[in-house]
């Protein structure tokens, strides 16, 4: 099999078509490169054969780049910005001690800001620094060395390892609940979904036999704390996160009118969690790859009071 990057164009006549994308001159692109406008062109047809058409409209001295150059310039200009950044980044280092992670808001505040100390007295040295983000990071353009993300481990060309299951908890206000007497009476409400999960709700109602809906009102959330407070608001049936619905149930804010079990009998792979997610060349770090050891160690499922 042959290695596909030795089917790129070279590597300098790209660097030349970003010179030439930015000056939209021969001329002036070859007094940047301290070469001749000729050596300029021959670098551009080059290009051009490698990619099996013209980048330029020639009118005279003057060029004028069309849509095929266009979205080649957007690449090249994001592939020289990362290799510059990998320059940088490991012109600048000396003994890592830095961990960058990157959490789930709710991971971050439910679970992970109560065990910080933990870590600390395991890896003392280590210099942690968190984010939350509510979607995963570019762990390039973010500096990011870990991501601990809510989802269903499906993240293609990185590492994914579950930390702990969320099961949900189907929770509305006491009013509405008074209007539920069956699963299909959940046909006709409105319903508050999580935008990371839009298969989430479908997987709850068919597990509890309600095989299509009327409901045209339901809202979509992009972060666990908000869809919570919309339910308490009375918005909708919500999804609720376990440690969350305990709460509410317990000041009678909400009620669970069909119980706290009921994710617990679902497929496994139909039931999100919150995932460790990193690039695996990333474990090759000391530290990072004791940060991982500790958090993949963790009872996760055990509360900090």
């Amino acid at each position: 099999m042959s290695d596909p990057s030795s089917r790129l164009p070279p590597l300098n006549a790209l660097r030349v078509f970003h010179v030439v994308m930015r000056h939209r001159s021969f001329r002036s692109a070859a007094d940047e490169l301290c070469v001749t406008p000729q050596a300029v062109s021959q670098q551009v047809r080059l290009l051009e054969d490698a990619l099996g058409g013209e980048l330029f409209e020639r009118k005279g001295r003057a060029i004028e780049p069309n849509e095929r150059a266009i979205l080649l310039a957007h690449f090249v200009q994001a592939g020289f910005d990362e290799l510059a950044e990998g320059v940088r980044r490991v012109g600048k280092a000396t003994v890592r001690n830095r961990v960058n992670v990157n959490a789930s808001p709710y991971f971050a505040t439910r679970y992970l800001l109560d065990r910080v100390a933990r870590f600390r007295a395991a890896v003392p040295d280590a210099d942690l620094r968190l984010t939350t983000m509510v979607e995963l990071p570019d762990f390039v353009s973010d500096e990011v060395d870990v991501a601990i993300q809510w989802g269903y481990g499906q993240w293609k060309g990185y590492e994914a390892t579950l930390l702990l299951r969320d099961h949900k908890v189907i929770c509305c206000t006491p009013e509405i609940a008074r209007r539920i007497s069956g699963p299909q009476d959940l046909a006709r409400m409105p319903l508050l979904h999580p935008v990371l999960s839009p298969e989430l709700w479908p997987h709850v109602l068919a597990h509890l036999g309600v095989a299509a809906r009327q409901g045209q009102n339901d809202i979509r959330f992009a972060d666990a704390a908000t869809m919570r407070r919309a339910a308490l608001a009375g918005l909708g049936v919500g999804l609720v996160s376990t440690i969350d619905a305990l709460e509410d149930l317990k000041l009678g804010k909400l009620v669970a009118p069909f119980g706290m079990e009921l994710m617990q009998a679902m497929p496994e792979a139909e039931v999100p969690g919150f995932y460790l997610i990193l690039p695996k060349a990333h474990r090759r770090m000391k530290v990072i790859a004791a940060f991982c050891a500790w958090i993949e160690t963790e009872t996760w499922t055990e509360i900090i009071d």
